[in-house]
């Protein structure tokens, strides 16, 4: 199933704020919500954003080394669940042969959100994890976290 990355938020959680990936599919009205790490979360926002911070972060570092070897990123795939946890994998193109690299769906997700690669998930994968998306429209924006916790203004955020 085709997906593209709708939003990346957080909630507020009894163990504190979380971030989530919400990842619209084609063709559904419903979300694929993926709960991931902050730095995670901020990597994909900066890759959507295409917010260049001169040096190169994880993800954009990964990207570099991909491309330096003359590889190409084809298309990033949510490939299973297990046990709660997703399963990611990049699929590259590489000038030995294509390749599928086993991933965090986050690290993946990161990675698509610098080139534009296709996103995929699996059915089986959607149906286990498919919500309303009214449930998340209103949780803030990862970006608006960030920019509370920088400013100093964090305490009592999601009290």
């Amino acid at each position: 199933m085709d997906a593209t990355i709708d939003a990346v938020r957080v909630a507020g959680t009894p163990n504190g704020p979380t971030p989530i990936v919400v990842l619209a599919v084609d063709d559904e009205e419903d979300i694929l919500p993926i709960f991931i790490g902050f730095e995670e979360a901020t990597s994909i926002a900066r890759g959507v954003d295409a917010t260049d911070l001169g040096r190169p972060l994880t993800h954009d570092l990964l990207l570099d080394v991909i491309e330096e070897l003359g590889g190409r990123v084809d298309r990033v795939h949510v490939a299973s669940i297990d046990d709660g946890t997703y399963i990611g994998e990049i699929h590259l193109n590489t000038p030995r042969q294509d390749t599928v690299v086993d991933a965090r769906p986050s690290d993946a997700l990161a990675l698509a959100a610098r080139t534009d690669c296709p996103i995929t998930v699996a059915e089986a994968v959607f149906e286990a994890g498919r919500e309303a998306p009214e449930r998340f429209a209103e949780l803030d924006d990862i970006r608006d976290v960030v920019q509370t916790v920088a400013m100093g203004e964090s305490e009592g955020f999601y009290e």
